[in-house]
């Protein structure tokens, strides 16, 4: 059995790598796994924020199946996940981290239970060795025994990040307590770990020397918005916290803190990097590292992660399976997708792919094929009736006004096509302008990227019991879980 490591950063734009040639960001360790492993180059997130996008990861399922629309929206107890099958295989999958996964309530005592209280829950099969809820208590807990006074908050904690050596910071704390664990480990088993950075992530504060490691004048300036931009995007540049700054000086400490984070977590990937080759485990180990979502870093006149945005959805994508050296050191140039690493990760530790996964498995780009059937588009979803709710009353079943708020995007090499719930669209013109900025209204360019997206829905409907046939004690593609005897 392999050792699986599975990595999330938190909010990594795909294009702040400096191997795939971002000017001034440096990256050395990840661009290290790249030359070791595989780049994804055109890898999105399915999903935003961060309860979303980690839903996708975890189950292998597009937003519009999952339904985890919201940090705090349930995650059906009776999907499948990446820790449950982990256990299936025969691990036990350990979380160094958070994945912000909210309970079912059907599984719940109700209202008083402690995990209805926050949305930041683990998701089911995991072992929460260290268990980072919102607060980041364990890491303020660490900080008061190392004679800091309490922050108080976690904001406030991680606001003063800079002022701190990096050794003390979240990232190497994370880093330390899964580097302890596997000192700690009583034999020498195949291992599952999930390691699950918070940074890159707001507040914009780098720590230690990596504050000033990129100078505010050195950043480039984002893109600007558009002109006459649509209703949903003059929205969110109103909004508290998702609209950019807009004085320049602040926008370029914002960007250079944003690199120093990306930096910072980077040397501790080094760490591990260090530690696996030093315990002899490196050519035993499958490295998957992603990211949640990405960061709009005042791109189109906004931050954080939210909308329509390219910049919300591209990530960094790194694979690194040992067994496949071959195929070491090349770049996937087609669309990938986060719904793809649960299937992936199923194949490399030898379980059946779950019936519940719209993700395909990476496997042939990982031995160096690039299979001619794949896709030819990048989609993400984006879900915001959590900013509607409470604000006014919803008569259901007659007023389904909450079901229109949301949009799904296709995104091809050419075309971004933008569908709102409420039956309005965008159209931009990526080979014109590649920032998102120009729309396109030809009637035949929109009208086949609308079908193209109808049929996306329609090959990616909930397929758990479709094949499944109650005849003769059933027949057909069967769930996890149903005994092996029946018929296949």
């Amino acid at each position: 059995m392999l050792n699986v490591l599975l990595i999330t950063l938190d909010q990594f734009r795909g294009d702040c790598l400096s191997v795939a040639g971002h000017p001034l960001v440096r990256t050395p360790n990840l661009d290290a796994l790249a030359a070791a492993g595989v780049r994804l180059s055109r890898h999105y997130s399915q999903a935003a924020p961060c309860g979303p996008g980690r839903a996708a990861v975890y189950t292998g399922m597009y937003q519009m199946n999952s339904r985890v629309v919201a940090n705090g929206t349930p995650l059906d107890a009776r999907f499948d996940n990446v820790a449950l099958a982990a256990r299936r295989a025969g691990y036990e999958p350990a979380l160094f981290g958070y994945t912000d996964q909210s309970v079912d309530p059907r599984e719940t005592s109700g209202p008083d239970d402690p995990r209805m209280q926050a949305y930041t829950g683990v998701l089911p099969g995991f072992d929460p060795v260290l268990a980072l809820d919102d607060d980041q208590l364990q890491w303020r807990d660490w900080l008061v025994e190392l004679g800091y006074t309490d922050p108080g908050s976690n904001e406030r904690a991680l606001r003063s990040e800079p002022d701190r050596p990096v050794e003390h910071g979240i990232s190497a704390f994370v880093t330390d307590t899964a580097l302890q664990w596997l000192d700690d480990r009583a034999d020498d088993s195949p291992w599952f770990i999930h390691l699950s950075y918070l940074r890159p992530h707001p507040p914009y504060a780098a720590a230690g020397e990596y504050a000033t490691m990129y100078d505010p004048a050195d950043v480039e300036l984002p893109i600007a918005p558009m002109e006459d931009p649509h209703r949903l995007h003059r929205r969110a540049m109103r909004t508290p916290g998702v609209g950019a700054p807009r004085e320049e000086t602040d926008i370029r400490n914002l960007r250079a803190q944003y690199y120093g984070m990306i930096s910072e977590v980077d040397a501790q990937l080094g760490r591990v990097w260090s530690e696996l080759q030093r315990r002899g485990l490196w050519d035993d180990t499958l490295i998957v590292v992603t990211a949640d979502h990405g960061e709009q870093l005042g791109d189109h006149g906004l931050v954080q992660k939210l909308g329509f945005f390219e910049q919300s959805y591209f990530i960094l994508g790194i694979v690194r399976d040992p067994r496949h050296a071959s195929a070491h050191g090349t770049v996937v140039t087609e669309f990938t997708e986060n719904i793809d690493l649960f299937p992936t990760i199923c194949e490399a530790i030898g379980l059946d792919v779950p019936a519940q996964c719209d993700g395909l498995p990476l496997t042939p780009f990982l031995r160096g094929e690039s299979p001619p059937w794949w896709r030819n588009a990048a989609h993400w979803e984006w879900d915001w009736r959590f900013l509607t709710i409470g604000a006014e009353s919803h008569d259901w079943p007659w007023d389904r006004r909450l079901e229109e708020c949301n949009l799904a995007v296709l995104r091809d090499a050419e075309v971004q096509y933008v569908q709102f719930g409420d039956g309005t669209w965008l159209c931009f013109d990526l080979v014109a302008d590649p920032t998102g900025r120009t729309l396109i209204d030809d009637p035949a360019i929109v009208l086949g990227r609308a079908q193209a997206m109808l049929k996306w829905r329609a090959n990616h409907l909930d397929r758990t019991l479709t094949d499944m046939l109650v005849e003769h004690g059933g027949i057909g593609r069967l769930p996890p879980g149903v005994p092996a005897t029946f018929t296949r």
